[in-house]
């Protein structure tokens, strides 16, 4: 099987959508699509959990890449208070927590933005908004017409997925 650049790159270019359905190359891509979309849903899983909860954590994220926090260790000892100050922080300072979304919804997202013509249909718009207040914990209506407010839900769920 071909590298993923060749795939991605065809698939950037559109070649994929005049390309007979039959042929073997099509088969092909068919089929490292599926294995692309499930290692790269794995990835975004994994970096949604990953996520800081609040400043407590992403002071012991920069505090570990710096090195302070075994310096600190090395000289106080394996109880400094760390884990203590950083539940009180992350409780203070608490971060919007984005959710991780479905297998079916992440594929349906990955087809909008690879297929897009920069319209967005009326279940289109549904469907984007429904999944963007899950991910975001929002509660924005389906119902709205409002261009900007589409073109902002998409726009977030594009950063979404660069997660």
């Amino acid at each position: 099987m071909k590298r993923d650049k060749y795939y991605l790159d065809l698939e950037s270019k559109g070649h994929y959508e005049i390309i007979d359905r039959r042929s073997k190359d099509y088969r092909e891509y068919k089929a490292w699509k599926a294995v692309y979309l499930v290692d790269s849903y794995k990835e975004l899983k994994e970096n949604v959990s990953k996520q800081s909860e609040g400043l407590g954590d992403s002071i012991a994220k920069i505090t570990k890449a710096t090195g302070i926090a075994k310096v600190v260790k090395a000289v106080v000892g394996e109880d400094c208070g760390c884990d203590e100050r950083k539940d009180k922080l992350n409780k203070i300072f608490n971060y919007k927590k984005l959710e991780c979304i479905s297998e079916d919804d992440y594929v349906y997202l990955n087809n909008f933005f690879t297929s897009s013509n920069g319209k967005v249909s009326h279940h289109q718009k549904v469907r984007l908004i429904e999944i963007y207040n899950f991910a975001f914990n929002q509660n924005e209506k389906t119902t709205t017409s409002c261009s900007p407010c589409i073109s902002r839900v998409v726009k977030n769920l594009k950063k979404y997925l660069a997660v």
